[in-house]
């Protein structure tokens, strides 16, 4: 009765670690080594040129993204007037921030996934400013062949945006960019 209950056991437990194998990698999802196309009428560098009575702002932020193919390249142009951080940080008031992600649209979402990084595209750990990932969420509000609204979801401030340049997407291997 002992080797009986002994080789279900077996069995059961086996059954288990498969079963949980299985949920583990199908929960996995392998992104492409390859861009895909993107949204077309998103293709190029945009500008945001100011923000609506910034001048009565503590703190404001102005954009600039360049979507190439599934790629976002995003430039964010910080501006305060009270300092909430170290003197060597502050640098009167006005500062860069880079971040690189992947982005979807979905419905009237664009969901984008990545980090911030340095000036010159490399991943950021430490330092001034924001470090780590970035992970915004816009509401696209509106767009034509030039201009392109969109909303923080967590900040509803308008990104109001002109398009300043057209690309093309040609999707590469991600380890090119």
């Amino acid at each position: 009765m002992q080797i009986f209950i002994k080789k279900h056991l077996n069995i059961v437990a086996y059954l288990g670690l498969s079963l949980s194998m299985l949920f583990v990698f199908s929960g996995c999802q392998r992104h492409s080594e390859m861009q895909t196309e993107g949204v077309s009428f998103l293709q190029g560098v945009w500008v945001q040129d100011s923000i609506p009575q910034q001048q009565q702002m503590l703190n404001f932020t102005l954009h600039e993204f360049t979507f190439t193919c599934d790629s976002l390249y995003a430039k964010m142009h910080m501006h305060a007037k009270t300092k909430t951080m170290p003197d060597s940080c502050f640098n009167n008031g006005s500062w860069t921030e880079y971040a690189k992600a992947v982005y979807v649209l979905r419905g009237d979402s664009i969901i984008a996934e990545g980090i911030y990084t340095k000036e010159n595209g490399k991943q950021k750990i430490s330092g001034c400013y924001k470090s780590g990932q970035y992970l915004p969420r816009f509401k696209l509000v509106y767009h034509d062949k030039d201009s392109v609204v969109l909303e923080n979801k967590f900040d509803s401030r308008p990104i109001i945006l002109r398009k300043t340049k057209d690309i093309t997407c040609v999707p590469k291997k991600r380890w090119e960019m």
